[in-house]
């Protein structure tokens, strides 16, 4: 029988993602099967929890994913491990107001599932106040249980004893207490954190967490909080379907915000995804249906993009024939010209007549439904399509192409046209999760 516990946090930043990272590669370490999954739509920790474990994360995002969807992907994360951890996005009880188990928040899959919470609070500057932050957490919704509390960033053995003696007074035990190490810190760029393939020491780092955590955390305490975990029965049928039998994916340092529950589905239903370096000079391979440019970071390698003049050609060959998708970064790229942080300009693949910029920056943020003015690797026109938007860069020049989508927030709310389309070229900055 699986087990699982929701690791979560009052906010962003209070460390939840080196302690969930540290617990992840400690029990592999152990020889015992755990997997990682992250509420929300986040790309970039789903790569720390596979590189710490061996098995690939799992986004678990309960407004874009129906609940036929949601039980399908947590059961066949449940299928090949003894231990889940399922870290929470921002805060834990943070989402969108929606209808009862919609939100968007990790609280909504402990109220589903049935699992307890391991709560990571940051002390430093507090004392004994941590125990009312605690006390809140605990008595907030009594359908969101508490199990136990995690110290972060201790000054002193006195600051544990203060900030501990007072939790546990109150009822929750404290199973860790981590001092302050700022050599512990994860390096953070624009979009999050940087990603898991970037460093060149990844599993060196990895180690130095799960090191902290054998000393710091009682790991069985831990596990013993954990409940079992089994997801009622669903399907994939409002997963993305394959856009075509072979899939020419753009896969590289520019190109890396593919949701991995996307690809793995893909796969389960028969397709081929076949990789490609845009950074390396590389096209999609002519055999195949269709290319896909997911998400990245183009705007860091724009000027190694406009030289790759084997991708440029390759790809406007096969976009002569075969459909061409981009999403955010993939679709900034097919555009005339992206403008880098320090304001020169580079001439991308120019499928698309749009142009953006990411040296006047502007962030969009926010859950986002698509609905298909026609179709495309996405779906059939009219369809619903669930997902995300996370960018800093911004629209210089609109182009003449066909709008693809109409866009509206995660509350209904309007947002007007969204993306282009031009003959089988079609791209958003939206990121796609699931069909609505």
């Amino acid at each position: 029988m699986t087990r699982a516990i929701i690791i979560g946090a009052p906010r962003s930043g209070s460390g939840k993602t080196s302690v969930t990272i540290g617990i992840l590669r400690a029990l592999a370490r152990r020889g015992i099967k755990v997997r990682g999954a992250k509420s929300g739509p986040d790309y970039i920790d789903p790569g720390f929890h596979t590189a710490a474990t061996g098995l690939s994360g799992v986004n678990l995002d309960s407004w874009a994913m129906s609940p036929a969807l949601l039980n399908a992907l947590a059961g066949s994360a449940a299928d090949e491990a003894e231990f889940i951890f399922l870290e929470s996005a921002m805060g834990l009880f943070d989402g969108i107001p929606s209808a009862q188990g919609r939100t968007g928040s990790a609280a909504d899959l402990a109220r589903l599932y049935g699992l307890p919470v391991l709560l990571v609070l940051d002390v430093s500057g507090q004392s004994t106040t941590a125990a009312a932050v605690a006390k809140g957490f605990a008595t907030y919704d009594p359908d969101v249980p508490m199990a136990g509390v995690v110290l972060n960033r201790l000054g002193s053995e006195r600051h544990r004893r203060l900030c501990g003696d007072a939790i546990e007074a109150i009822g929750l035990p404290v199973v860790g207490a981590i001092m302050r190490d700022p050599s512990l810190n994860l390096p953070e760029r624009h979009l999050g954190l940087v990603q898991a393939g970037e460093y060149e020491n990844l599993m060196a780092h990895l180690d130095r967490l799960a090191d902290m955590v054998e000393s710091s955390l009682d790991l069985d305490a831990i596990m013993a909080l954990a409940k079992p975990f089994s997801p009622a029965p669903g399907d994939f049928g409002d997963a993305l379907q394959p856009p075509g039998q072979r899939i020419a994916l753009a896969e590289d340092a520019a190109f890396t915000f593919l949701y991995p529950h996307v690809a793995a589905y893909w796969r389960k239903a028969g397709a081929e995804i076949v990789s490609f370096s845009p950074l390396a000079d590389e096209a999609p391979a002519g055999d195949c249906d269709v290319c896909w440019l997911p998400g990245g970071y183009p705007e860091l390698h724009a000027g190694r993009l406009a030289a790759a003049t084997n991708f440029r050609a390759g790809t406007a060959r096969f976009a002569k024939a075969k459909p061409v998708h981009g999403e955010c970064g993939g679709f900034m790229v097919l555009g005339e010209t992206l403008e880098d942080a320090s304001g020169e300009t580079h001439a991308m693949l120019g499928l698309l007549g749009h142009s953006t910029s990411f040296a006047k920056r502007k962030m969009n943020l926010g859950y986002r439904e698509a609905r298909l003015r026609a179709d495309c690797p996405l779906g059939a026109r009219g369809a619903a399509i669930r997902g995300h938007e996370f960018h800093y860069a911004q629209m210089l020049a609109t182009g003449n192409d066909e709008p693809l989508a109409d866009l509206a927030d995660g509350l209904g709310n309007p947002l007007g046209a969204s993306g282009y389309r031009r003959g089988n070229v079609s791209g958003t900055f939206f990121h796609a999760i699931a069909k609505g």
